[in-house]
């Protein structure tokens, strides 16, 4: 079980949150990109390996995101959460 500190309600278990994924770069703009690199941007989700940066939801607590570095080797949790 991951135990995730919020940082507002402090540590929670894991089932209170919903993964929003690895920060990745802002969404580009589709008239300015070609159609392959439009199509990658879509359907190529990131799974990165060790230390990641990641966004998290409180979804069953305060309800407010944020982002921690994970270990997506060892799920350990390199570096606490920030808003």
């Amino acid at each position: 079980m991951l135990l995730i500190n919020c940082p507002f309600c402090g540590e929670r278990n894991e089932t209170e949150y919903v993964y929003g994924g690895p920060v990745s770069a802002d969404r580009p703009d589709p008239t300015a990109v070609n159609d392959d690199e439009w199509i990658d941007y879509l359907t190529m989700v990131p799974n990165p390996v060790g230390p990641t940066h990641e966004r998290w939801w409180h979804a069953k607590g305060c309800g407010d995101w944020f982002t921690l570095w994970r270990d997506t080797a060892t799920h350990d949790i390199v570096k606490g959460p920030k808003k």
